[in-house]
């Protein structure tokens, strides 16, 4: 049942129970790989409760056409790991990941996931890539997009035209080298996190600026 429209309901309770809580109006929200989908489907039909909307690595189509007929997929470390970038033998590439971060990652995965996740989000993104998944036209929050530039599971002529469906104050930041996890990976999550922040934080700046 958890598929990606399921999922942005879930998000929805989520969000609700934040802002009960906090006595916040809206929040920033973020969304990477598969979670953009769920993320962007929740925007378009709560923008009231959003600030800004950051969709990293969007899978903005679907990434291949493969039959997805098991209700759970089964986990493994090796499926956790394959996100990170590997040297042309195979081994992975340690001067952009330390291992340290590799296994931590894998271990987390693992440790939060268990042996079984829900295949529905799986299912969703495992279509043709002529089916869009995020109708960006649909966004009417400041949007950042963000993402390495050798990221396999990126439709890059759509991530590039992104800005012209998206609505004033958007932003499409690509880092040169950054694959899905470069957040993790040592000569970019600086770089990673300081593009992230100034987005949010100039959101501050002309806030205040308002006052």
């Amino acid at each position: 049942m958890v598929d990606s429209d399921y999922a942005a309901e879930d998000i929805h309770a989520a969000m609700g129970k934040i802002i009960r809580e906090t006595g916040l109006e809206t929040i920033d929200l973020l969304g990477w790989s598969w979670g953009t989908v769920t993320v962007s489907r929740f925007a378009a039909m709560h923008p009231e409760m959003i600030d800004r909307l950051i969709l990293y690595a969007p899978i903005l189509c679907g990434i291949g056409d493969y039959e997805v007929t098991e209700p759970f997929h089964h986990n493994t470390w090796e499926h956790a790991a394959d996100d990170f970038q590997r040297c042309p033998d195979g081994s992975f590439d340690e001067s952009v990941t330390d291992p340290v971060i590799l296994e931590w990652f894998c271990s987390s995965c693992w440790h939060f996931d268990g042996e079984s996740s829900p295949n529905g989000g799986r299912r969703d993104i495992c279509v043709n890539p002529s089916n869009l998944l995020i109708d960006l036209t649909q966004i009417k929050t400041p949007t950042l997009v963000i993402c390495g530039d050798q990221d396999p599971y990126l439709n890059y002529d759509l991530v590039n035209r992104c800005l012209e469906d998206l609505p004033d104050g958007s932003v499409l930041d690509m880092i040169p080298g950054g694959s899905h996890v470069v957040f993790l990976e040592k000569p970019w999550y600086h770089d990673f996190q300081e593009r992230l922040l100034r987005f949010l934080q100039d959101e501050i700046t002309v806030n205040d600026m308002a006052a």
